[in-house]
């Protein structure tokens, strides 16, 4: 199974903030859509990096309340690993492992953003796939019995 299929089941809209918006402002996004990270994009809609709960908790233990008006760019992270369409699961769930992320920006070939996913698509996903083969596998012993 590829990340294409989890795009086209969950679909491609992406939540993302600006990188001068606040981190109160930027908290708020992601409590109001329910969200682990956003990215942070330009005026363009070209990706800058993204913003995740993670980054807010941590300039809140670092710096207090005077966090909160920080611009997102002051704590975004820059350097993003991402997967394509084509990504297996196997190998996402590998990198944000080895990663030790929990959102993957999904970038197609020509470098336009195809969506995100998370740790917890991959893997209700994986979950899913592998019910679906244990389903097979009986399948297949019933018949040859």
């Amino acid at each position: 199974m590829t990340i294409a299929i989890i795009l086209h089941r969950k679909g491609t809209t992406v939540i993302s903030v600006g990188a001068n918006d606040d981190v109160g402002s930027v908290a708020r996004v992601l409590a109001e859509n329910r969200i682990g990270a956003a990215l942070v994009r330009d005026s363009a809609g070209d990706v800058l990096g993204i913003v995740s709960e993670r980054d807010i908790v941590r300039v809140v233990g670092e710096h207090g309340a005077a966090s909160v008006t920080m611009p997102v760019a002051e704590l975004m992270t820059r350097a993003l690993h991402t997967v394509t369409p084509r990504t297996r699961i196997p190998e996402a769930l590998a990198l944000m492992t080895d990663r030790r992320v929990r959102h993957l920006p999904v970038m197609e070939e020509d470098g336009s953003l195809a969506g995100m996913v998370s740790i917890g698509d991959l893997v209700k996903a994986r979950i899913e796939e592998a019910l679906h083969e244990a389903e097979e596998l009986r399948h297949y012993v019933e018949s040859a019995g």
